[in-house]
């Protein structure tokens, strides 16, 4: 399991020059990983494979946890956005459903990445990794947008929760074996329609 580097803060990125290094450092982590995995990735290799000095890594990911969570951050964000409107007649718990699915469909595309940052994720505190919270919180806004819920209540908020704690589970299910991508998928559908049934937006049941 990664360790936490117990390093001062990572540096952010402000310069055109600076976010450029950032992000080809990402896309060389997540290439290394989707090709070796969580445990076999290096550090020394993705600063060789990003074209910058092993400092400079450091600099910005103190440890393979803040790296692959920041790699997960940015993958969360690049889906949010091709999220486009629902398909006419789907009703909004079945437009979450199709949202995770699709989400779930392009994590499995590269399992050993899928783990690689679903493993940081996980471990990451929320403290220490800056990106593990960024994660959480856009993913709440892709499923509250997705449910067209503008002004969440507490209970709207705490939905969403145990619903990416599901989600969560199912993918790290698929990913170890345990489950096959139908059931996976299924089991993400029913989720979302009991644990959304009750947000604040939903109709009053009929009489």
């Amino acid at each position: 399991m990664p360790r936490i580097a117990e390093v001062r803060a990572p540096a952010e990125p402000s310069s055109p020059e600076q976010r450029a290094r950032h992000v080809r450092i990402l896309r060389a982590a997540a290439h290394i990983g989707a090709d070796k995995g969580l445990d076999r990735v290096q550090m020394q290799e993705v600063a060789k494979a990003a074209g910058v000095a092993i400092a400079t890594l450091y600099r910005y990911f103190p440890s393979k946890t803040h790296l692959f969570t920041a790699v997960m951050a940015e993958h969360v964000d690049r889906f949010g956005d091709t999220v486009g409107a629902p398909k006419p007649g789907t009703g909004p718990e079945d437009t979450v459903g199709d949202v995770l699915v699709s989400a779930s469909r392009q994590f499995l595309r590269r399992p050993a990445l899928a783990l690689a940052m679903l493993t940081s994720a996980n471990v990451a505190n929320a403290a220490a990794v800056a990106d593990a919270g960024r994660i959480d919180a856009s993913f709440r806004q892709i499923v509250l947008r997705s449910l067209g819920i503008d002004d969440p209540t507490v209970m709207d908020i705490t939905l969403v929760r145990l619903l990416m704690q599901c989600w969560y589970g199912v993918l790290q299910s698929t990913l170890n074996g345990r489950m096959s991508i139908p059931d996976a998928e299924s089991d993400i559908r029913i989720a979302c329609r009991l644990l959304l049934a009750s947000r604040s937006n939903a109709a009053p049941p009929s009489r």
